[in-house]
C-alpha cells in the first residue's frame, strides 16, 4: 500500500474570526457557533464530538461520541463507565474534546475535568431513549472481546424477552459524565493557511477566562 496525497488542496475561505466579533465567554461563541453549524446544514450530527483519553496503557486514544448536554457547568455525554474509556477516566480525569464542522471550516478544541454526573440525571436521560437502546446498553460489555456478533445479537434477543412489558432499568455501569472546561480553543479556517485561532484560559484563582490569538 503506497499512496501519495500530496496534491489534496483545500482553501479556506468561508469565515474568519476577529477581536471584534469575540464574546467574553467561551460559553456564548460556542453556542453561537453550534447554532451557526445547525443553521447552515451540511454536518448531519453537529453534536458529535472526538473526546480523547490517556489510556491505561500510557497511549491517548480518540473516539467520536455524541454531546447530549452543554451549559457553563460543562459538556455532557454518556457512555459505560466499565468501558476502555470509563476505565481511563477512572484513572486520569484530564480529558480532550473537539469538534469539527467542515460545512463552516471550523473546529473547536475543549480541554477539560470529567467527573460522573448524578444517577438521577442519567437515569432521567435513560428513560428517554429508544427501548432499543435501553437494551443495548444492557447487552454490551463495551470494550470487551467477543466470539462473535452472534452472541450480542442473542444477548439482545434475550433481553428483549426479560423485559417484555417491563421497564428496563438503567444498568448501574452506564451513565454520564460532565466535562468542565479549562481551556477553550476555536479555529476558522482563512486562506492561505493564515487560519484564526483563539484561545480561551481559565484562571483558578478568580474562574476568569482570558483569551489571546495564537499563530496557526
Amino acid at each position: 500500500m503506497n499512496r501519495d496525497l500530496t496534491e489534496y488542496r483545500k482553501s479556506y475561505e468561508k469565515n474568519f474570526l476577529e477581536e471584534k466579533d469575540l464574546t467574553d465567554s467561551p460559553f456564548v461563541l460556542f453556542s453561537d457557533w453550534f447554532a451557526e453549524v445547525e443553521h447552515a446544514g451540511g454536518v448531519e450530527e453537529t453534536n458529535a464530538m472526538t473526546i480523547t483519553t490517556l489510556g491505561l496503557d500510557g497511549f491517548p486514544k480518540n473516539r467520536v461520541v455524541l454531546l447530549k448536554h452543554y451549559d457553563e457547568h460543562g459538556f455532557v455525554f454518556y457512555t459505560n463507565y466499565e468501558s476502555e474509556k470509563g476505565k481511563a477516566i477512572a484513572e486520569n480525569k484530564n480529558v480532550c474534546l473537539s469538534f469539527f464542522w467542515p460545512n463552516l471550516e471550523r473546529q473547536v478544541i475543549i480541554k477539560g475535568i470529567a467527573t460522573k454526573i448524578s444517577e438521577e440525571k442519567s437515569t432521567t436521560y435513560f428513560k428517554s431513549r429508544p427501548k432499543g437502546s435501553q437494551l443495548g446498553a444492557w447487552a454490551s460489555q463495551q470494550s470487551e472481546v467477543i466470539d462473535s456478533r452472534e452472541v450480542l445479537e442473542q444477548r439482545l434477543k434475550d433481553l428483549d424477552e426479560q423485559y417484555k412489558g417491563k421497564e428496563i432499568p438503567k444498568p448501574p455501569f452506564w451513565g454520564g459524565y460532565s466535562v468542565q472546561p479549562t481551556e477553550f480553543e476555536f479555529w476558522q479556517g482563512r486562506p492561505n493557511r493564515l487560519h484564526d485561532r483563539i484561545r480561551f484560559s481559565c484562571t483558578p484563582v478568580d474562574n476568569k477566562w482570558n483569551r489571546c490569538r495564537l499563530s496557526p
